[in-house]
């Protein structure tokens, strides 16, 4: 596989810097990382993006997620390995995600259940989170992106090292 161009964000460095920013300010909000990134899993799943599945894959393994439920994610309704907190954000990930699944996209019931466990910041960095990795899924499914390229790119290195400086 071959990618098309470099990736936008690559291209448009000062776009990455935005994104990066808008990230620093979700993680600060009160919903765990390892919730994030189950999130950003999820939605990579979803979405079939193995940039991103790669990404926050090895992400979770480097805080020290656990293997059954960095295996069992995709089936976390079924997996006894996540709590309540993180199947609400599950919930409203997938629902989010799969916006035409349904005539009521994110119904009250999965909205009232992740009321029970995130006040309104909270939801905010969910929400806004979810739509993040939406976009870069769709970024890197349209340029047909390379899963582990990213790791080697100069640029992402030095991208990555300035936003974990900035944590």
């Amino acid at each position: 596989m071959q990618s098309r161009m470099k990736n936008p964000v690559m291209v448009l460095p000062e776009a990455l810097q935005s994104i990066l920013a808008l990230n620093a300010t979700l993680e600060k909000c009160g919903v765990p990382r390892k919730t994030l990134n189950l999130v950003h899993l999820r939605v990579s799943q979803i979405n079939g993006c193995s940039v991103c599945l790669d990404m926050h894959g090895r992400e979770l393994i480097g805080i020290k997620e656990t293997n059954e439920r960095l295996l069992t994610v995709a089936a976390w309704r079924d997996a006894p390995y996540f709590t309540p907190a993180e199947r609400a954000a599950l919930a409203l990930a997938e629902c989010a995600t799969r916006l035409s699944d349904r005539p009521d996209a994110v119904s009250d019931e999965v909205w009232a259940d992740a009321t029970l466990y995130y006040d309104e910041r909270q939801l905010a960095a969910l929400i806004l989170s979810i739509g993040v990795i939406n976009l870069f899924n769709r970024v890197n499914a349209t340029t047909r992106q390379v899963a582990g390229e990213w790791v080697k790119s100069v640029e992402a290195k030095e991208q990555m090292e300035t936003h974990a400086a900035a944590r």
